[in-house]
Formats: C-alpha cells, structure tokens, sequence
C-alpha cells in the first residue's frame, strides 16, 4: 500500500493532471471568500450561506461527472469507443437540462433557501444577491461538469486541468477588478465566477465535440445512454446529497451558534474542500483506472491497484495534515481581518488536520466504487453515515456546546462514513466486470 508498485505511473498520470484541475476548480469560492472576506464579516457570513446553497445543489448532481467517468471508463475497457462518446454526448445533454430546471427551481425558491439558515436582515440580503447572479452561471457549471467526467472516462486528465486552471486564473482577475476597481461588492464577485464559468463551457463543449466525432458519433442524444443514467443518477444524487446535506445542516447549526461563528465555519469549510478535493485526485485516478480495468474483465488488477492508490492517498493526507497545524493561523488571516474569525478559524483547522487520514481513506474508496459502478453500496453508506451526524450534531447544537464540538461531530461523521467502506473493500462483491 505504501510502497512503490507497478501501478505508480499510471496512477501518477491520471491522478496529477487531476490534482491541479481539482484544485483550480474550488478556487472560485476560495477566491470569493478570500476577497469578499476582506469586504467585512456580514458579507462573508453571506458568502457562507450562499455558498452552502450552491455546493450542495452541485454536490447532489455530481453523478454528471463522476458518474459519466465510470460509464465511459468501463466503455473505453471493453474496446467500444463510440459508446463511450454516446455516453459523454448524453450527459453533456442531460446537463443543460438539469442546468436550467435547477437554476429556475433556486431562483423561486431562494428566498426560502436562505430563510433556512435563520440570518440577520443584513446577511440575507448580501446572501441573496450572490446565490440569485451564482445561479446565471450554474448551467454551465454543470456542463463542464458532464464535459470533465467524459474526458476522465477516456483516460485524459490533462484537458480538464487546462480549462480548470485558465477559468480560476480569469476568475480571480476579473474578480479583482469587478470588487476593487468598480466596487460592485459581493455582486462583482458573484459575476465574476459566472464568467468564468461560461467560459470554461464554451471550451469543454469543444473539446467534447471533437473528440467524439473523431470516435465516430454524432450529437444527437442516444436513448441506451441516457438510460444508464437513470440508476447511476439516482444512487448518486442518493449519495452525494446525503454528504452534501451533513455540511449544510452543520452550516445551519452554526449559523445560528452566531455571525462569528458561521464566519469562521465558512473559513474551515473551505479548507476542507479545498483539501477534500486535492485528495479527490487519487479517487479520480480509481474512478477512471479501475472502471476500465473491470470493463477489460481485469479484477486482480483493478483490486491491486485500488490497494495503492489507498496508500498514495494517505501519504498525501499526512502533508496535509501537518502543513495545516503549522500553518492554521496565517491560513485563516487570509480570510478575515477580524480578530475573532481569525482567531476562531484557527482553531477549526486543527479539527481539519486531524480529519485528512479519515478524509483520505474515504474519498480514495469512494472513487474505487465509483468506478467499480458499486454505487448503490455508496448510497445506503453514506444515507447512514449522514444519519449519525444528525443525531451527533444535533445533540452539540441542542445542547449548545458550541462550535469546536460541532466539528468533532464532523471528524465523526468521517469515521462513520469510512468503516462501511472498509469491510466492503476487503471482499469481492465489488469486482463486477463487463461494460455493464
């Protein structure tokens, strides 16, 4: 697990490339708190809640990428190409449908969205302006979404991190002179991101259509592909809404612990995501390696390699780890200038560095069974592992024992959710071959 294997290279070249797109695709909100934080701390505590909105509904239709890397992986395994482009062509349709549905859905309802949170007058108001510009540009944040996970099906990693990099690169400029230069505020960040993110769409639908025209398949929606989508989606939206929905109910919790407190949270939260998804990199490389392994009908080798990409996960996890517990104060400063977030976001990044061996090993399997197609296991895991945190949560907040027990809730819920996946991964009803 933790030594080198013949695995390394091919692991290397697909988990790399997604390293750095992962980490340039959380950067918008990164660079959204960073800047707006320094516009004061209603406009972060609106940012935060905002935020939660947005990231959930992306979380609970992220089976338009992960989803779509082990359909196509498993396509791309059993020698059927065009398929496998069939497979991408769908989801990039289903994404602009659930784009715009979606998108009209928030807006109706964004002032209830928000009233859940309970905020004051003030932070309402600053959250509504950015959620109801953010959702101009969630159509397109859901294309790229289904554009990435086709690539990554086809073994490239390497063209999401080129658009990835470049819209977080035109995002932090565009943001810089929309907040400072223009003084639009929290909305100038809000259009910013949604620049970006149309840009970035633009590009992947080009990248998809030439690369599925070279595989010899058309536009048009193939009603076998969009099929297949109908069991993965709902396992999937099952769940990622369950994990989506422990941060926001922490997020709600803490909202109304205090401003202070939802401030700082935001803070730790973003940490966390950044780093969720930097370590999201191996599970990318297991979504994609292990799908087309198993569609090639190759599970000795699907297995072996799972076992090391566990290994790569947490030796990155323990840098992580360690660069946080040196780095907790300076890191949180970069977010606030006020004292008491600062002070208190600190302190929540310890409960951050304790969780990257847990988060590792959790996301690592999760991109094994993602690929493995081992979704319906993933979805009663983590509907339990949510159920935990629900009840542990929810003790914390009625027994207002305040934001640090909170998070240790948090480092819990991890556990609960990497146990179930650990027994799993030690049998064979995962092994399942063939391009079904």
């Amino acid at each position: 697990m933790l030594r080198r294997t013949v695995y390394d290279r091919e692991i290397l070249l697909l988990a790399v490339p997604a390293f750095g797109a992962l980490i340039a695709e959380p950067l918008y909100v990164v660079t959204d708190t960073a800047i707006v934080g320094r516009l004061g701390t209603p406009e972060l505590a609106g940012l935060a809640i905002a935020s939660a909105i947005l990231l959930s509904a992306h979380a609970a239709l992220i089976f338009l990428a992960y989803g779509t890397t082990g359909l196509v992986g498993r396509l791309v395994g059993a020698g059927s190409p065009q398929r496998a482009a069939e497979q991408g062509i769908a989801g990039m349709w289903l994404s602009v449908g659930l784009g715009i549905a979606v998108s009209l859905g928030m807006w109706a309802g964004s002032d209830w969205l928000v009233g859940l949170f309970d905020p004051t007058p003030e932070v309402a108001e600053l959250a509504l302006t950015y959620l109801r510009i953010s959702l101009i540009g969630f159509t397109a944040l859901l294309a790229a979404m289904a554009a990435t996970g086709y690539l990554r099906g086809a073994q490239d990693t390497v063209t999401p991190l080129i658009v990835a990099v470049a819209s977080a690169l035109a995002n932090l400029l565009i943001e810089l002179v929309l907040v400072f230069e223009l003084d639009m505020g929290i909305a100038g960040s809000a259009w910013s991101t949604v620049v970006a993110q149309w840009g970035a769409a633009i590009v992947f639908v080009v990248a998809v259509h030439r690369r599925t025209r070279a595989a010899g398949a058309s536009l048009r929606l193939v009603a076998a592909a969009a099929r297949r989508y109908a069991r993965v989606g709902l396992q999937m939206f099952v769940r990622t809404s369950a994990l989506r929905g422990s941060f926001v109910l922490a997020a709600v919790f803490a909202s109304r612990i205090g401003t202070t407190e939802i401030a700082s949270h935001q803070i730790g939260a973003e940490i966390w995501s950044l780093l969720a998804l930097a370590l999201d990199a191996v599970a990318i490389a297991g979504q994609a390696m292990v799908a087309k392994e198993l569609g090639a009908s190759r599970p000795e080798v699907a297995r072996a390699a799972s076992v090391r990409m566990i290994g790569m996960s947490l030796q990155l996890s323990f840098i992580f780890g360690a660069a946080l517990v040196l780095l907790r104060t300076p890191l949180a400063g970069i977010f606030s200038t006020d004292p008491e977030v600062v002070s208190l976001g600190g302190f929540l990044l310890l409960f951050v560095a304790a969780m990257q061996p847990v988060n590792a090993a959790a996301f690592a399997f999760d991109g094994i069974f993602i690929g493995a197609g081992d979704l319906g296991f993933l979805a009663r895991a983590m509907a339990g592992a949510a159920a935990g945190f629900a009840i542990v949560g929810g003790t914390v907040r009625v027994l207002d024992l305040g934001i640090g027990w909170l998070w240790a809730a948090l480092v819990l819920f991890m556990c609960f959710r990497v146990a179930p996946q650990w027994i799993r991964f030690r049998g064979d009803a995962w092994l399942r071959t063939g391009d079904a």
